[in-house]
C-alpha cells in the first residue's frame, strides 16, 4: 500500500525533486454541528444536508432551515454561501474571529455578530489571572433560513436548540425567533457573569479595606482589564438589539420585535452593571494607592522617630570619642554611669513624646 502524504509535506518523485502535497480536504460535515428543517414549528425527522434542507423548505413554500457551524474554513463555508446567497463580505467576517458586535444588512439577508462570555472559575479574585473568557457567534438571517457560525468552545447552542425543539409555538414565528432566542441566551449569560464578577469585586473590596491586607493595585488593574473585556462584548451590542426591536427589517415580524425589546432591557441592566464595576474598580485603585501612601507615611514616621532616638547616644559617643584631654568629667569615676544615665533619660523622653504623638 503506498504511503499517504502528510498535510503540507513534500514527497519525492523520482529524480525530479520534491513537489508540494495538497492538503487533504475536510468534509463539510466536520464543521456542521446540526442542520435541521422546521415546518409549522416542528422539526422534520431525518438528517439533512444544507442543499437538501433548503430544497425541502422551498418546495413546501413554508418553514425554515437552521444550520449550525463551528469554526469552518473558507472552503467549507463557500458551499453554504453559494447555496444560500450569502454576501462575500459577511462570509469573510464570519470566518474571522475578534469581530465587534454589529448588525449589517446585505440585500435580503441580515448578518449579526454577538460576543459570548464565560466566567472562568478561580480560587480567589486577588490571585486570578483570568476571570472572563470571550467567544463569538455570527448569525445569518434570511427569509427561510438561519445560519449560526460559532467561534470558541464555550458558546455552544445545543441546549438552546433542544429547548426550541420542544417549543413549537415560538418556532412558528420563523427564523427571527431563533435569532431572538440566541440573543436572549447570550444576554442571560451576561447577567450571570456580571453577577459572579460582582461577588468577586465585593471580596476584593472587603480585602482592600481590611487591616494589613495584601491586595495590590496591579491585581485590581487586572480585574479592571477583565471588566473592560466584558464591556467590549456588551456595550456595542446595544445598537444592533435596538435596531432589531424597532423594525429595522421585514425579516423580523412584529411579534418577535417585542421580544427583542425585552432583550434590550436586560442588556441595559448588564451595561449599567459593567459601567458601575469600572467606576468601583477605579475607586478601589485610588483607595489602594492612598492606603499604600498612608502606610508609607506611617513607616517614615516610625523610622524618623527611631532615628531621632538613636541620634542621642550617637552624638554623645561621638563627642567623647574626640580624644581631647580636657573633656568634662573625663577622669571622674562616675562620669561613665552619668553619661549612660543621661542617654537613657533623653531616649526615654523622646520615646514618650513620639508615642504620645502617634509616631510609634
Amino acid at each position: 500500500m503506498p504511503a499517504i502524504p502528510s498535510l503540507g509535506g513534500l514527497r519525492g518523485r523520482g529524480n525530479k525533486g520534491a513537489v508540494p502535497v495538497r492538503p487533504v480536504p475536510v468534509p463539510l460535515s466536520a464543521y456542521v454541528v446540526d442542520c435541521a428543517v422546521y415546518v409549522a414549528g416542528e422539526r422534520l425527522p431525518g438528517r439533512w444536508t444544507h442543499i437538501e434542507a433548503i430544497k425541502e423548505v422551498r418546495k413546501r413554500h413554508e418553514g425554515f432551515v437552521w444550520i449550525g457551524l463551528h469554526e469552518p474554513d473558507s472552503q467549507q463555508i463557500q458551499g453554504i454561501a453559494e447555496t444560500f446567497g450569502l454576501h462575500e463580505l459577511a462570509v469573510e467576517d464570519a470566518l474571522e474571529a475578534h469581530q465587534r458586535p454589529k448588525l449589517e444588512r446585505y440585500d435580503d439577508t441580515l448578518f449579526l455578530v454577538v460576543k459570548t462570555v464565560r466566567y472562568v472559575e478561580h480560587e480567589s479574585p486577588t490571585t486570578a489571572n483570568e476571570i472572563v473568557e470571550t467567544g463569538e457567534l455570527m448569525v445569518f438571517l434570511g427569509r427561510d433560513f438561519v445560519i449560526t457560525v460559532r467561534h470558541g468552545n464555550h458558546s455552544g447552542l445545543a441546549r438552546l436548540r433542544r429547548e426550541l425543539d420542544d417549543d413549537s409555538e415560538r418556532l412558528q414565528l420563523g427564523p427571527a425567533a431563533v435569532v431572538h432566542a440566541i440573543t436572549d441566551h447570550v444576554v442571560d449569560h451576561y447577567l450571570d457573569v456580571t453577577g459572579r464578577i460582582e461577588n468577586d469585586i465585593d471580596v476584593m473590596e472587603a480585602q482592600v479595606f481590611a487591616p494589613r491586607s495584601q491586595v495590590s493595585a496591579e491585581q485590581i488593574y487586572l480585574m479592571k482589564r477583565e471588566v473592560l473585556e466584558l464591556r467590549r462584548a456588551v456595550m456595542p451590542l446595544a445598537t444592533p438589539i435596538q435596531r432589531l426591536a424597532e423594525g429595522y427589517t421585514r425579516l423580523v415580524p412584529d411579534e418577535v420585535r417585542s421580544y427583542f425589546r425585552d432583550v434590550a432591557d436586560h442588556l441595559t441592566t448588564v451595561s449599567e452593571r459593567v459601567a458601575a464595576f469600572d467606576e468601583l474598580l477605579s475607586t478601589l485603585v485610588d483607595a489602594t494607592v492612598a492606603k499604600i501612601s498612608l502606610q508609607q507615611n506611617t513607616d517614615m514616621r516610625k523610622i524618623t522617630s527611631w532615628a531621632a532616638i538613636i541620634t542621642v547616644p550617637t552624638m554623645i559617643a561621638g563627642i567623647y570619642g574626640m580624644n581631647f584631654d580636657y573633656l568634662p568629667e573625663l577622669h571622674w569615676k562616675f562620669g561613665y554611669p552619668l553619661v549612660i544615665t543621661v542617654i537613657l533619660a533623653i531616649c526615654l523622653l523622646l520615646y514618650r513624646i513620639f508615642r504620645k504623638n502617634g509616631w510609634l
